[in-house]
């Protein structure tokens, strides 16, 4: 099965690691210092147009990649519940 994160971008949901609220986990030096080492190592992919609401974690091959997305992280648990997915 597939996460629809936005926009044209579908991952594999059995590489998800998590879902994020950016505006609740940010508040995180940890998390930050996270999300600014992923994007300086090219592992992020915007999927919004507007400013990012939620942040997903995929993990495959052994290679984690963040995607930021301008759907809230109730809407992807939502999408992800709806696919069996939890």
């Amino acid at each position: 099965m597939y996460l629809h994160l936005g926009q044209d971008c579908v991952v594999r949901e059995k590489t998800v690691i998590g879902i994020f609220d950016l505006d609740n986990s940010s508040w995180s030096k940890i998390t930050r210092e996270f999300l600014n080492r992923a994007q300086w190592e090219g592992r992020t992919e915007t999927v919004a147009d507007d400013l990012p609401k939620a942040f997903t974690v995929t993990e495959e091959d052994g290679k984690s990649r963040v995607y930021l997305t301008q759907l809230s992280s109730q809407t992807l648990f939502k999408r992800a519940a709806d696919e069996e997915f939890i």
